[in-house]
């Protein structure tokens, strides 16, 4: 059961760590116009918190 969930624990790491290296990309696909910095800015800040909850996991299951 523990290896399952840290399976899943490191596909949270890795789609929080995409949405940092590509958020810009991100936000021109998915904003036409307007603010694209901010959404940029907010959704690496939103990667980077579920790559931290995902290691969080990783790291408390393991013992």
């Amino acid at each position: 059961m523990g290896q399952i969930i840290s399976f899943i624990a490191l596909i949270i790491v890795a789609v929080g760590v995409v949405m940092v290296y590509d958020a810009r990309s991100i936000t021109k696909r998915l904003f036409g116009f307007g603010d694209q910095n901010q959404a940029a800015w907010g959704l690496k800040i939103l990667g980077f918190i579920v790559a931290i909850i995902g290691a969080l996991i990783i790291y408390f299951n393991i013992g």
